[in-house]
């Protein structure tokens, strides 16, 4: 019989606030280890595990490629790396980064549902878009638990509300409650060891095995290398992964494109512009050629209008 002794967690924006405090509400004596994904980027010192030291019980430090899992022991995401367990190990990856990050939240909870099944709790914090809710799915699925902040307590909702709109969490509370409610999981020893296996996604895929998987290819196409992408149902949710094995929940996926879409029409101000700058130019030098036409300082006028137009397109799907 074990107690909920893996405890993963999951956070984006606001977790700097969160963190600290949620690790700071834990004994020294917790029966349980702890992993944790803070989305970072990838360049730059993590100072993270020196913040949370300050007020932390536990040890607290980066992961450690190869290391056993000990009880009392805090790992985090280092930049730029998937943090994943594997058995009794920690993993360190730079695979394909998933929903755009990596670390990937998804990524942690899923090894962790996989190597420990009932024996994980898996909590999503404070944070934008939904990374995390596909892996909470993964926890959830294989008899573990679902712990999901209070999106009207988090600081940037986002994450949370994700969750709880696609997983039916055991719990959703306020972080002032989830260190109490994770010491009361750890130290309530009455979870069998799960035989339950949730398949493991292969890190590269050949399109044909994704068509035998998944079947046909979507029309969209992935963000970071420009493959197919095909659609997966990982739970109520879904994702889009190529073959590659770059992921993409539909919100990611969908913010991708808006941000896409605004580069795109801002190229096309941009192109307005520069054309309606030639113009003039040509006009002032009096440079004959049949495309400007006689009337060069109308031509002009009206590129200008036309760039104006996208502007204003720029600024309400700005607003919207």
């Amino acid at each position: 019989m074990f107690g909920h002794d893996i405890i993963v967690i999951g956070v984006s924006a606001g977790g700097v606030d969160a963190l600290p405090r949620l690790i700071g509400s834990l004994p020294a004596d917790l029966p349980a280890s702890v992993f944790v994904v803070l989305h970072i980027p990838p360049q730059g010192r993590d100072r993270m595990p020196e913040i949370i030291r300050r007020t932390a019980s536990l040890s607290v430090a980066h992961a450690v490629a190869g290391e056993s899992v000990r009880k009392g022991h805090v790992y985090l995401a280092p930049p730029d790396r998937h943090l994943q367990l594997d058995d009794q190990r920690v993993r360190l990856s730079r695979g394909p980064r998933e929903n755009f990050h990596r670390p990937s939240i998804d990524a942690l909870f899923r090894t962790a549902a996989e190597s420990y099944g009932p024996r994980v709790v898996g909590v999503v914090l404070t944070g934008n878009l939904d990374d995390g809710t596909a892996g909470l799915h993964a926890v959830k699925r294989l008899g573990g638990v679902a712990i999901v902040q209070d999106p009207k307590d988090a600081l940037v909702p986002a994450m949370p509300q994700s969750a709880l709109r696609n997983v039916k969490v055991n719990h959703c509370v306020p972080l002032a409650k989830i260190g109490p409610l994770l010491i009361r999981l750890a130290t309530t020893r009455n979870v069998p060891k799960s035989k339950a296996v949730l398949r493991r996604p292969k890190r590269f895929m050949t399109p044909e095995m994704m068509e035998k998987e998944f079947g046909l290819p979507t029309s969209f196409v992935c963000p970071e290398c420009n493959g197919p992408l095909w659609e997966t149902k990982p739970g109520a949710s879904l994702q889009f992964r190529c073959h590659v094995g770059h992921a993409y929940s539909p919100e990611s996926l969908l913010a991708d494109q808006a941000d896409s879409l605004e580069r795109a029409l801002w190229s096309v101000v941009r192109t307005f512009d520069e054309r309606a700058g030639l113009v003039r130019r040509l006009g002032k030098r009096k440079y004959r050629a049949e495309s400007l036409g006689k009337n060069v300082g109308n031509m002009a006028k009206e590129l200008e209008h036309q760039a104006g137009l996208v502007r204003k397109l720029l600024r309400i799907t700005k607003r919207d």
